[in-house]
């Protein structure tokens, strides 16, 4: 299991605003089988097997052309951890626990 966290902007939209642009990508992550995903202030949390969670970028990532977008930067951190199951709180409530 992967946790990623992905940021897809668009660049040289005419606009300071991206957030059409950003729920674009969220209605194609949305539409993607084996992955779970949750929206932060600054990017998307995805969680699912690594080939499953690359595609689903790929697919964020080629919609905004699809918009028109001209140019798109993704930025992509990936968590692979095959020793111990990872869901997308797993990090969050281990902190938390730590901290009493």
């Amino acid at each position: 299991m992967v946790i990623a966290e992905v940021s897809v902007i668009p660049v040289g939209t005419g606009s300071t605003s991206v957030s059409q642009h950003v729920a674009k990508a969220v209605k194609v992550l949305n539409q993607q089988k084996g992955v779970k995903h949750q929206v932060t202030a600054t990017g998307t949390i995805i969680a699912g097997k690594l080939d499953d969670v690359l595609e689903a970028v790929k697919k964020m990532h080629e919609s905004l052309f699809a918009d028109g977008v001209k140019r798109v930067v993704t930025i992509l951190r990936l968590d692979d951890r095959r020793d111990k199951e990872l869901t997308i709180g797993y990090e969050v409530d281990s902190v938390m626990k730590k901290l009493g």
